[in-house]
């Protein structure tokens, strides 16, 4: 019998969305969810980042105009992925806006354009490793965004945990070569 929590459900329990949609899913998984900002705002590294809270508020925008989520596991992933791509926009925004002033050094000294620029590299590696190998940026996904380990990224998408990690190590070599390559 499946419970009535969106959280205590197990995969493949929500055919047709979570029980009560994405509001309540996020009410549920709100602790989960600022672990996941937590990790993406230290990772980004900038302190003119948005803050976790905000982070969350940001990604749920993106993700309330969806309802189709498989199961917990699965919301998490694209929450993980809808906090990535808010650290983009926001580093592409900061990046746009010192092309546009004058220099300043303190200014870019308190921005951090390094990590704006690194957030922003990082994002269009993903973008072609996708095209490249999918599974691969998938991988990167669990991994590095929702914070998955090898057993948990190997459920998710149905292969052996040897598989995981030895993709995984193939996607960060292929990544730190785009990335260096730049």
């Amino acid at each position: 019998m499946a419970s009535d929590d969106p959280a205590a459900a197990e995969p493949g329990d929500w055919p047709d969305g979570p029980p009560g949609g994405t509001d309540v899913l996020v009410a549920e998984l709100y602790s989960e969810l600022r672990g996941i900002a937590r990790r993406e705002h230290y990772r980004a590294g900038s302190p003119m980042t948005l803050q976790t809270t905000a982070l969350i508020g940001e990604a749920y925008l993106k993700l309330r105009r969806r309802d189709a989520w498989h199961d917990r596991t699965h919301f998490l992933a694209c929450a993980a992925t809808a906090m990535r791509h808010v650290l983009v926009d926001a580093a592409r925004a900061r990046l746009r806006g010192k092309r546009t002033q004058p220099d300043d050094w303190a200014a870019t000294a308190v921005a951090g354009p390094a990590s704006d620029l690194q957030i922003v590299k990082l994002n269009d590696a993903l973008k072609q490793l996708t095209d490249v190998d999918p599974e691969l940026a998938r991988i990167v996904d669990c991994r590095f965004f929702a914070g998955y380990d090898d057993e948990e990224t190997a459920a998710i998408l149905g292969i052996s945990d040897r598989t995981v990690r030895r993709k995984w190590t193939r996607a960060r070599a292929w990544i730190h070569a785009e990335m260096a390559a730049d």
